[in-house]
C-alpha cells in the first residue's frame, strides 16, 4: 500500500491522521485540514487551501 491509498483509507474511515507507509511519519488527512479551516503555510501534503500542493500522495 502506498501513501495515496493510506490517505484514501483514512479519509473513508473519517480519521484525522494516518501513518505514511513509506516513512512511518504521521500525516494529517485532507479531512482534518478542511475541518481546521485555514492553511498554516507549512506545505502540508494534503492541504486543500494551497493552490499547488507540493506532494499530492
Amino acid at each position: 500500500m502506498g501513501p495515496a491509498e493510506a490517505h484514501s483509507i483514512a479519509v473513508a474511515a473519517g480519521r484525522d491522521f494516518y501513518t505514511d507507509p513509506d516513512t512511518g511519519l504521521m500525516v494529517m488527512t485532507e479531512l482534518y485540514l478542511r475541518r481546521r479551516g485555514y492553511c498554516c503555510d507549512n506545505k502540508c501534503r494534503h492541504c486543500p487551501y494551497r493552490e499547488t500542493n507540493t506532494a499530492q500522495s
